[in-house]
């Protein structure tokens, strides 16, 4: 069963469903590139390692503590018969200041030479988390488009957080970018973008090869509707409010979709 949303589906924005979402996103789109472009190329899915510094607000509520003394009881009885040993008359623990986020991404290789020809991101909240991830999945980014010959695809499909700084990116809800190594040798700042909004269908992207090559297609519309059945998403993503929260019309228009009225129409 597809799911009821047009394009993008809001409840998978949940922080408690996108980890999932995002491995079987990765996971299908990697098949679905990958049937496209064999025996030439084939995709591999691997992993960026992304360190977020706490503050020291969201290091307690997830029960991160910070550097602390416990004072030894020292009237506490010692059983009888037991040989005295040293006791520190304190204790200490350390405190856990960063959090390591695993993101998966995909690498299109060359089956002869083994060259990265494209990477194709699907961007989590640590990317878009203005205090440390975005900064540093951006100095990644700008690094394979500046100083490679790689092609480059990233898909936003979150409405929260910080967007990355792409100059000349619409007013969207969504987007996805291409950036191909040929357009960038005429124009080192191009790369295609298709902005989405909310009420909107997900596009069906390009992704590029090596210059001259035929481009495999992602469709992104298919594989929401088809995570979304394979995830059993139906069964308990609505149980609490998307996030983040969606406009009071947006929020009559999902209802309409999710409860429809017979009779009612819910398009735009």
């Amino acid at each position: 069963m597809p799911s009821p949303f047009p394009g993008m589906n809001p409840y998978i924005e949940q922080p408690a469903v996108w980890q999932d979402f995002h491995a079987r996103f990765m996971t299908l789109a990697a098949e679905r590139i990958g049937d496209q472009v064999e025996p030439r190329y084939y995709v591999k899915i691997e992993e960026h390692i992304f360190i977020h510094e706490l503050s020291a607000d969201e290091r307690r509520p997830f029960g991160r503590p910070d550097l602390s003394v416990h004072p030894f009881d020292s009237s506490a009885p010692v059983a009888s018969g037991e040989a005295a040993v040293a006791v520190a008359p304190a204790t200490v623990t350390m405190p856990t200041a960063v959090d390591e986020v695993a993101q998966r991404f995909l690498e299109i290789r060359d089956r002869q030479t083994r060259q990265v020809v494209t990477v194709v991101e699907l961007l989590s909240p640590a990317n878009k988390d203005r205090n440390s991830g975005r900064e540093q999945y951006w100095n990644k980014a700008r690094l394979l488009v500046t100083a490679t010959q790689t092609g480059f695809v990233e898909i936003d499909l979150l409405r929260g957080g910080h967007r990355i700084p792409w100059a000349g990116l619409p007013t969207c809800d969504y987007y996805a970018l291409v950036s191909r190594s040929a357009d960038r040798a005429l124009d080192p700042a191009r790369a295609d973008v298709w902005p989405v909004r909310l009420r909107d269908p997900l596009p069906t992207i390009p992704i590029p090869l090596l210059p001259g090559e035929p481009e495999p297609t992602l469709d992104l519309q298919s594989l929401v509707h088809r995570i979304y059945d394979s995830g059993r998403y139906r069964m308990f993503i609505y149980d609490t409010p998307p996030e983040p929260l969606l406009s009071p019309a947006e929020a009559a228009w999902a209802v309409q979709l999710l409860h429809p009225e017979p009779g009612s129409s819910t398009s735009a």
